[in-house]
């Protein structure tokens, strides 16, 4: 399944090599497995889970353990 991640200040350096950029370095397409969760996904880009202190997934905050959807947006921000 293909989901869409925004990367956010310093958390853009995990933005992953393979990844088709869809308009600037922030934002890219992934093709996941299916029935991945937040925290897997977080094991694929090889992300520091306490680098990032916000998710948004579709506009709503989740956390780690929701299990993304084909077409998902998902958000990620690092603390201040």
């Amino acid at each position: 399944m293909v989901i869409e991640v925004r990367l956010y200040a310093s958390l853009r350096q995990y933005r992953p090599s393979t990844a088709n950029s869809i308009s600037d370095n922030s934002y890219v397409t992934v093709d996941v497995p299916d029935g991945i969760s937040l925290g897997e996904l977080l094991d694929e880009l090889e992300m520091d889970v306490d680098e990032v202190k916000r998710v948004l997934v579709n506009g709503m905050n989740s956390d780690f353990e929701r299990v993304l959807s084909d077409g998902d947006l998902v958000a990620m921000y690092p603390g201040v």
